[in-house]
């Protein structure tokens, strides 16, 4: 008997201290709040090329319009639209990084407006910028809330607008995510940057890389947290699973040097992905900065992909 209940007592015990950990993660990475740990990262230390530029003042400078939208669960998104300069069909949605911003996406913003000539949107995710949620999707609810986007664009340019989607890192998770729902023919091709496999994979990696644990059970514990607190699984939410579906062309993008989604979990994604594809690697680039690590290159190929797939309304000049 006093050999069950030391066991019982030792079963609750470690229940709990998983409880707590999970707790701790799950505030740690999901809730939404301040990630000074971002700043810290080795793994996003810059690596031969060129940093990320601000061109904060040049999006400043424009006149964007402020847009506004309920998602489907209630929750109030933000977004930023830039016309185009000349009249246009063409459309990019761009779609920024984990504890980032729409306006964060400005250079991508400059290229598509200046020298492809497209309007631009650039919405803040969920749990970031001006939009409202009190915790990280990692793209999975964030799918939902693009398609809605899309919606909103169709309403605004009518039916004959051709739209790409364009995201980095978390935004490339996103955009890979939003690839397997049945998206509008207006929908014509999806450029991914640095995407990871799964929220599962980058979760799990991320743990090892920082806290130096292993997955189990850790990550299993705080997946159900997740559940409860911001209603979705960890294995849910698959980029891998979604891109098997999708029947629009996809551009994989990722850096050589990217420590922090690793390198590899390109290749299962451009292997399970069901359509067109095309994969760029940058050799040099760190996380996130495949372009200003090799910016001619990465023009180029994303000008010979969405030419390939979106009409395109004059010549484009990289």
């Amino acid at each position: 008997m006093m050999g069950i209940r030391i066991v019982m007592a030792a079963a609750i015990a470690a229940a709990l201290l998983f409880m707590g950990a999970g707790n701790y993660f799950y505030n740690f990475a999901i809730r939404r709040s301040k990630k000074e740990f971002m700043e810290k990262n080795t793994d996003l230390a810059d690596l031969p090329g060129k940093p990320w530029e601000d061109r904060s003042s040049w999006m400043e400078a424009q006149p964007y319009e402020t847009l506004r939208m309920t998602s489907k669960d209630g929750i109030q998104l933000t977004g930023y639209y830039l016309a185009a300069p000349s009249p246009t069909n063409n459309l990019v949605i761009l779609v920024h990084g984990y504890t980032g911003k729409g306006k964060d996406m400005a250079c991508f913003a400059e290229l598509y407006r200046e020298q492809f000539g497209y309007h631009v949107f650039m919405p803040d995710l969920r749990g970031h910028g001006e939009s409202g949620g009190n915790y990280i999707g990692f793209g999975w609810h964030d799918r939902c809330d693009v398609l809605r986007w899309i919606d909103m664009m169709l309403e605004r340019h009518g039916p004959q607008v051709k739209i790409v989607l364009h995201g980095v890192s978390m935004g490339g998770g996103t955009v890979l995510m939003t690839s397997g729902e049945s998206l509008p023919d207006q929908v014509k091709c999806i450029v991914s940057d640095c995407a990871y496999s799964s929220v599962k994979d980058i979760l799990s990696y991320q743990l090892k890389q920082m806290f130096k644990l292993p997955a189990f059970p850790l990550i299993h514990v705080t997946s159900l947290i997740c559940k409860f607190r911001a209603n979705y699984f960890f294995g849910e939410a698959s980029a891998i699973e979604q891109v098997k579906k999708t029947k629009k062309p996809v551009l994989f993008i990722h850096g050589g040097k990217d420590d922090f989604v690793p390198t590899f979990m390109m290749y299962p994604l451009y292997a399970a992905c069901s359509s067109e594809k095309r994969m760029f690697l940058v050799p040099d680039a760190g996380h996130g900065n495949a372009y200003w690590t090799d910016v001619d290159g990465y023009k180029e190929q994303v000008q010979e992909f969405v030419r390939k797939y979106v009409q395109i309304q004059g010549p484009m000049n990289v």
